[in-house]
């Protein structure tokens, strides 16, 4: 069996004196589509700003693609904190979608898609617009390329943030509540973006999401996570049909029948 692609070992995550990861361990395999459930304050999207290194952490140690994310490797055992270098080579590794789109509103959608593969991957100009065609073809939207983001539906704004994270050729994809900040009638079109993604691409996924349906369609494997550790995880029929936790169980029901 390969190495995880992200391996979290042992972290943790506090803010003053309260902890929201708590000695979490977690793995995900390489090409594994997996989703994160679990309530409001039980560190979901933290451990996706770990990933995305907009929040450090307090202990432990994450891995990604067999590198330490937030520590270097100082000789044959020993770790030292990240570089600002190492930092950012290790961002190259991963896309984020958040669930608040982070357009930039003065720029059109082609500029927001082509505006980092020329400044930090460094293709020119024609062939990074070349990426961002293909990928908004992808999307759907390639008759938007030259709108800006007011002229959009939020739901449309998501697919260009999807396409824009899409176009630095990233190992690993994060979603942050993708549909969250959307009017309920347009979240149909971003889940069939996520959805193509998932059956037909090779990436590794990793999906923060209330949208239970969603998340039993799409994971290979679901994680339960409350107060900062993993309940429970398994199989998407396993965990959904029959949970084994109580915790696990008190959830389910209160989001599946609420």
């Amino acid at each position: 069996m390969t190495d995880p692609i992200i391996r979290f070992d042992k972290v943790a995550k506090r803010f003053g004196d309260i902890s929201v990861l708590d000695g979490l361990d977690f793995t995900v395999s390489r090409g594994e589509k997996v989703t994160i459930i679990g309530p409001s304050g039980s560190g979901k999207s933290t451990i996706l700003r770990i990933l995305m290194t907009l929040e450090d952490i307090s202990d432990g140690t994450v891995w990604v693609d067999g590198e330490p994310l937030w520590h270097e490797k100082a000789g044959e055992d020993r770790l030292k904190r990240a570089s600002e270098a190492h930092l950012h080579k290790m961002r190259g590794k991963l896309g984020m979608v958040f669930q608040s789109f982070n357009l930039f509103p003065h720029m059109t959608v082609l500029r927001n898609i082509t505006e980092a593969p020329v400044q930090v991957l460094g293709l020119s100009k024609p062939e990074a617009k070349d990426r961002a065609m293909g990928l908004l073809d992808m999307v759907g939207l390639s008759d938007h390329a030259e709108k800006y983001p007011h002229q959009m539906s939020g739901g449309q704004q998501q697919r260009v943030a999807i396409a824009r994270a899409l176009a630095m050729r990233p190992d690993i994809l994060l979603f942050d509540e993708p549909t969250s900040a959307l009017d309920p009638e347009l979240v149909g079109e971003v889940q069939e973006v996520i959805r193509k993604l998932a059956y037909e691409h090779d990436l590794t996924m990793l999906l923060v999401t209330h949208e239970m349906r969603f998340a039993r369609e799409i994971s290979d494997r679901v994680c339960f996570i409350d107060k900062g550790s993993v309940h429970e995880e398994g199989a998407p029929e396993d965990l959904f049909t029959a949970p084994q936790q109580p915790r696990t169980q008190e959830f389910l029901r209160a989001v599946l029948d609420g």
